[in-house]
């Protein structure tokens, strides 16, 4: 009998979408980011010390984590306990709950959370002590009053997940209270646009820099976030822009909705871009004065010390809160059946029908989100990334987590190493930096 094989081009994956293509005759749109295998932080290692350098004991000696974010310019720049924010999510995108739990967990370890697309809510504003406002293309729910009630701005001028593309809100998650935030009519198709109405290049941003400075007196940071895709010149047009700091959002970054070819296709691995917005801020003679913030994949406290260690000042995070909140918990597993999915692999986070209650705007379906609850393990979770960095970091010999730095990683393929700029293991070959040894 002859042995069946699968196609490697041509896969059950992508004859099954052929196949939806062919039925249905419109592109996938999902949420989540990307799923494709690409270099990441898994493709690092520490090197621990040894008899070259000391470690630290864990139960004597201290590892600081603390940042501040926004002195260039601000006169109240934003203070963290930790180096790890929550990225922005909307309400609208998130459930009311979802948002709530957030500013709970953020604001119980001493960090931020960001409001995302479509204003900013009574309850985010309550339950977060530092909260940062996001500007988006859309400007749905902007206005000088909120931007005044935030602790810093961020510019969204591009996302991980979608670089050069605009946000969805699907029709069956615009509620009244959505649709009423952002001027929408309710259970109609929101798309969002790709780039701001107001300008088209760094000149015209550092104007609109300048208003949100003088709308609010000069007292709070102002960021701009970009998607992962020609870092090095994004990152500085935004510096000479008048950042105070620069998010950087890599091509595993999650989004509410988004056309699937978009998520899998556009954008560059954050691996490979943090060495670059580096390098951009060194060639400014401005590393470490303007912070530079990551996203896009991180999931543990490992990753968080290999992004700070590549030159990052803070990481930011979505996909992972939400999983700590309950998304893609094993109990829902008889929902997502039903769904069409399993727990582990939902990603339908444009439909609103989330079990879990975190990506929805159904009444019923959200109150099953306790925020107390919710906010509490967000809060663990954020702590154990901490001690999980600090950990890392005392054995490598350093009393801040700050203080990693690439001479701390080697690279366990020769891709990471050439994205990372590090050796491969057991070298000091960087490829396409330093010849082979």
């Amino acid at each position: 009998m002859t042995a069946l094989r699968e196609s490697a081009t041509f896969d059950r994956a992508t004859i099954a979408e052929i196949q939806r293509a062919a039925r249905e005759g419109i592109y996938e749109i999902r949420g989540f980011g990307a799923k494709r295998r690409v270099p990441h932080f898994d493709d690092l290692l520490f090197l621990g010390a040894s008899m070259s350098r000391y470690p630290l004991e864990g139960y004597r000696e201290r590892c600081g984590t603390g940042v501040t974010i926004g002195a260039r310019h601000a006169r109240e720049p934003v203070a963290l306990d930790i180096p790890i924010t929550i990225a922005g999510m909307s309400f609208g995108a998130l459930s009311g709950q979802a948002k709530e739990a957030l500013g709970r967990g953020a604001s119980a370890v001493g960090t931020s959370t960001t409001t995302g697309d479509g204003g900013m809510t009574e309850e985010e504003r309550a339950h977060s002590d530092t909260l940062v406002y996001q500007l988006l293309p859309s400007r749905y729910g902007m206005n000088p009053d909120d931007l005044r009630r935030a602790d810093a701005i961020e510019i969204v001028v591009g996302q991980g997940a979608k670089p050069g593309g605009g946000g969805m809100l699907l029709g069956q998650k615009i509620t009244d209270r959505v649709a009423a935030m952002r001027d929408l009519p309710p259970g109609v198709d929101q798309r969002s646009a790709c780039r701001h109405p107001d300008w088209t290049g760094p000149d015209d941003l550092e104007i609109k820099i300048l208003e949100l400075r003088e709308i609010t007196d000069w007292r709070i940071p102002i960021y701009v976030k970009i998607g992962a895709s020609r870092p090095y010149y994004d990152v500085t047009l935004a510096v000479k822009s008048g950042a105070d700091a620069v998010v950087l959002d890599g091509m595993q970054g999650g989004t509410a909705a988004s056309q699937s070819v978009f998520i899998e296709h556009v954008g560059i691995p954050i691996l490979a871009a943090i060495p670059q917005a580096v390098r951009a801020l060194a060639d400014l003679g401005l590393h470490r004065e303007v912070q530079l913030i990551v996203s896009g994949g991180i999931r543990t406290g490992a990753d968080v010390a290999k992004a700070l260690a590549l030159g990052a000042d803070a990481v930011s995070i979505g996909i992972g809160v939400l999983i700590a909140l309950g998304d893609n918990a094993p109990e829902w597993e008889d929902e997502y059946v039903r769904l069409g999915s399993h727990a582990g692999s939902y990603d339908a986070w444009q439909a609103g029908r989330d079990p879990a209650g975190i990506t929805t705007q159904d009444p019923e379906l959200a109150r099953r989100l306790d925020p107390l609850e919710g906010g509490r393990r967000v809060a663990n979770y954020l702590r154990v990334l901490t001690m999980e960095a600090q950990t890392i970091a005392r054995a490598c010999g350093k009393s801040h987590v700050h203080n990693l730095e690439p001479e701390d990683l080697v690279a366990l393929t020769v891709e990471a190493a050439a994205m990372a700029r590090v050796p491969l293991a057991g070298t000091t070959w960087i490829p396409g930096l330093v010849p082979g040894a």
